[in-house]
């Protein structure tokens, strides 16, 4: 069990790195505030075995990612063909982001977990697949295809070469 002052020091060094990836990843601040309670929650209720500073944080982006993808999960919209035609949720959805955030969207779920755990948190490609939970091996090509798609994209819009 973990006492309250290496919690605190644990929320200190984590939370502002984990409620950035939560709240890019849920796209909305306030379920990012929501999810990065419930990780902490998560965090204590397993009663995680003693790990260092690295292992513990890795926990925590493995914990929050599984819960951004359970999210995604029960948010998916059932969209009817009608609307898809009419472009009603299409237009209601629109909003002004950047070049890079619209392009981050693009790539996909997975893809954006790679780039975020890598580029925003600077996580190893071992942290990225303790996170993620997929084999350490297999995060170098996930994380080349995931830079490949967004330079695609971002040279589509004219950015770059």
């Amino acid at each position: 069990m973990m006492d309250e002052q290496s919690f605190r020091l644990l929320y200190e060094r984590t939370a502002r790195p984990l409620w950035a990836y939560l709240s890019r990843g849920a796209r909305d601040p306030q379920a990012a505030d929501d999810l990065l309670q419930e990780v902490y929650h998560r965090f204590l209720r397993v009663g995680a075995p003693e790990m260092d500073a690295a292992g513990q944080k890795n926990y925590l982006f493995k914990i929050a990612t599984n819960l951004l993808r359970d999210r995604a999960r029960s948010m998916r919209p059932q969209v009817e063909l009608s609307e898809v035609a009419s472009g009603e949720k299409a237009g209601r959805r629109v909003e002004l982001r950047t070049d890079l955030g619209k392009a981050l969207e693009e790539v996909g779920e997975r893809d954006r977990e790679f780039l975020w755990l890598a580029y925003a948190e600077g996580f190893s490609h071992r942290e990225i697949a303790e996170a993620t939970g997929v084999k350490e091996q297999s995060v170098r090509p996930l994380l080349h295809r995931a830079k490949t798609k967004l330079a695609d994209l971002l040279r589509s819009r004219g950015f770059g070469r």
